[in-house]
């Protein structure tokens, strides 16, 4: 193999690499082992991962997962579909995939959805870049400063390559001002305006104006959601909102180190040629049968790419599936039952945190769901630390100084008990 691309000996491969990053004596490898003895080693390292009982939330949440998912989910022929170019032979992912496209509608009130993105952040930025194709001479975007830290950043990483100029509103006692807002759009350059459905702090915010006022002013209304809460709570439609994005990681995805996850995108039938990614049709072939193909394939493989709406290539399609079979099994009745007990939760931590006289309550009046955020007397990471010494994932310090918990319809009354009593002794 050496002689065939030309090299004397293994070392010349790594020439380039200068020599204080190359390894220096043997590797320590260990000796070869009978396969249960690697398995009976690797178990010994998954014990020393510490469990927790997790009671942040910040954008993924810890919902329930019903067992039936991840064995449909890897089906061969599920597991190992690619791209579904080829209609013919593609029927099965196109079909979920069309079923996962009609339950996003149906969750967020709007009238056309996308094949899926990479998650929610992304989902956003993409929207911004839509805002901007849908209104052409305006270049400036409003980004809600309580939108999740890692959508505003992530917003305002595409918005710097594209030219794009990003004002983040300041949050009026922990929601979107509607005053601040329209003095905003008073310069009349706004392209769109990006606000959250529940907010950072948990919060669920009341946009009442919020469409007329940008539309007044022919602009685009993007609402940043969670979509579990959208069983609940007014829908991006109801609102009058042109675009609805979030990640779809509350719909039954486990928590995993960051992912994989699944961004969606809705929107408006006026603004859905503008709209990156896949759209999954249904159609009849020759012989009248209910059929499903691609359509409105706006990306660069099937255009110019100058008029291409993205370069997004590959949609999230196995977590699409995930959350397709996760709705269908759950039904509305059961996302009110998992937000009706994450609910009863969240307030009952909340009174019992508040109880012990280690918190201030930060926005009293406001009404939340499963998230919400206090003020502690004391050390805010101290408190952190404490929590995860003693089993819990809890107390996030967010950037005023508050910290964040989240209740979800896996904890239970005895766990939330005892992070309780943690917090009392101080």
């Amino acid at each position: 193999m050496l002689e065939r691309i030309g090299v004397d000996k293994l070392e010349d491969l790594y020439s380039d690499v200068p020599s204080e990053f190359l390894k220096k004596g043997p590797y320590a490898l260990p000796d070869a082992m009978s396969e249960q003895e690697i398995r009976d080693y690797f178990a010994s390292l998954e014990a020393l991962n510490a469990k927790l009982n997790v009671f942040v939330g910040a954008g993924a949440y810890d919902h329930y997962t019903p067992a039936v998912i991840p064995y449909l989910c890897a089906r061969s022929e599920f597991l190992t579909a690619y791209t579904p170019y080829q209609c013919e032979i593609s029927q099965g992912t196109l079909r979920y995939i069309f079923e996962y496209q009609s339950l996003i509608c149906g969750l967020t009130g709007m009238d056309v959805s996308n094949a899926s993105m990479y998650d929610g952040p992304t989902a956003a930025a993409e929207a911004m870049k839509m805002a901007i194709a849908c209104t052409r001479k305006k270049t400036r975007v409003l980004l809600s400063g309580t939108l999740l830290p890692n959508v505003i950043q992530v917003v305002e990483t595409y918005a710097r390559f594209h030219g794009v100029a990003i004002t983040v509103l300041p949050p009026a006692e922990g929601v979107t001002s509607l005053q601040t807002l329209e003095n905003e759009l008073a310069a009349d350059d706004v392209a769109g305006v990006i606000v959250p459905s529940v907010n950072r702090y948990g919060i669920v915010e009341d946009h009442s104006g919020f469409a007329e006022a940008v539309h007044e002013r022919k602009a685009v209304l993007v609402e940043y959601c969670d979509p579990s809460a959208l069983a609940v709570v007014k829908t991006p439609g109801e609102w009058g909102a042109d675009i609805a994005v979030g990640d779809g990681q509350p719909l039954g995805l486990p928590l995993c180190y960051g992912g994989p996850y699944v961004g969606f995108m809705a929107v408006k039938k006026e603004h859905m040629r503008k709209m990156p990614g896949r759209i999954v049709g249904q159609t009849v072939d020759k012989e009248g049968r209910r059929v499903f193909v691609l359509t409105l394939q706006a990306r660069e493989q099937h255009i110019k790419r100058e008029k291409a709406t993205s370069n997004i290539c590959s949609n999230e399609s196995l977590m699409a599936l995930w959350v397709t079979i996760y709705l269908s099994l759950m039904g509305p009745e059961g996302l009110k039952e998992v937000n009706r007990i994450s609910s009863d939760g969240a307030h009952y931590l909340k009174a019992e945190l508040l109880k012990t006289g280690q918190f201030q309550d930060v926005f009293p009046d406001k009404p939340f769901l499963k998230e919400f955020v206090l003020k502690p007397v004391g050390c805010a990471c101290q408190l952190q630390q404490k929590l995860e010494a003693a089993g819990f994932f809890a107390a996030l310090p967010t950037e005023e100084g508050y910290v964040s918990f989240c209740v979800t319809e896996k904890r239970t009354r005895a766990e939330i008990d005892r992070l309780v009593k943690v917090v009392k002794e101080g």
